[in-house]
């Protein structure tokens, strides 16, 4: 992160309509009308953003976003629903009184985006679907519940082995240890309850029905190796999306925002110059 990106950057809250508070950075660009909203993965914070926000601090506002459960956001005992975190980000964007947003996320936050951008069609000027599927498929409550209590039972770390390799390729691994690592600290700072509720979250969420409501530029972006949200998911929402591009980056797997920040950049800046 530059100095500039830094001294730019202030971190705030909103609170949302059911009484949340949801934490966020604003990167302010107060030259550049082009706004970006972010929601990271599961597990993860705002932090997730940062080599992408490097990259395009100088082109656009943007927000990165604690998700309801995440972070320094708040941690309610309530269920969570995707609609429930993409009505959050809502909340974040009428605060800062904008208008019109490019909104992107990342796995979780994929879901998030996506589920944003159907129910805001007039307000979102741009989507990016990235390492994310709008349905895990018939097993997913199962799947998904099972991670959720081998969570609450053994306790965050005993899924590391299973989420890093789901994470990285091998080679990023090898040759990126410290961005593992702060993956792994941010992982284990998690909520255990919090990160139960979103699992189950993730496993009951089918978003194929929304597909059609989005109506402004979109770019589904997928690693080729990704196996947590395969390419063939990727495709059923391109397919499903009118104005989507779909973009396999080879190699990666499924934290490419992390992985290869560039590419995403670059396919996120495409979608702010896109901007009616």
């Amino acid at each position: 992160m530059t100095s500039q990106t830094q001294q730019d950057s202030q971190n705030r809250t909103v609170t949302t309509r059911d009484g949340t508070a949801i934490a966020y950075t604003h990167y302010r660009n107060d030259t550049a009308p082009a706004r970006l909203l972010l929601v990271h993965s599961l597990a993860m914070d705002r932090h997730f953003w940062d080599p992408v926000v490097a990259l395009l601090a100088g082109e656009a506002s943007i927000v990165a976003v604690d998700a309801r459960g995440h972070g320094q956001s708040g941690k309610p005992g309530t269920p969570f629903t995707v609609e429930l975190f993409a009505q959050d980000m809502k909340d974040v964007v009428d605060a800062l009184q904008w208008s019109d947003v490019v909104v992107a996320g990342a796995s979780m936050g994929g879901c998030v985006a996506l589920q944003f951008a159907a129910d805001n069609p007039g307000l979102t000027r741009g989507a990016g679907l990235i390492d994310t599927t709008a349905w895990y498929g018939e097993t997913a409550p199962a799947d998904w519940n099972a991670r959720a209590e081998r969570g609450l039972k053994e306790g965050l770390g005993a899924l590391l082995d299973f989420q890093k390799t789901r994470w990285f390729s091998d080679r990023f691994r090898e040759e990126h240890p410290e961005v593992v690592q702060r993956c792994i600290d941010t992982f284990l700072r998690n909520d255990v309850q919090a990160f139960a509720a979103t699992c189950r979250m993730l496993g009951a969420y089918d978003g194929r029905s929304q597909l059609g409501k989005i109506t402004a530029p979109t770019a589904v972006v997928v690693g080729e190796e990704d196996y947590a949200a395969t390419p063939a998911m990727a495709r059923v929402m391109h397919e499903g999306i009118p104005q989507s591009t779909l973009t396999e980056i080879p190699a990666a797997r499924h934290l490419t925002p992390l992985e290869t920040p560039e590419i995403i950049a670059d396919h996120l800046r495409r979608l702010l110059g896109a901007r009616a």
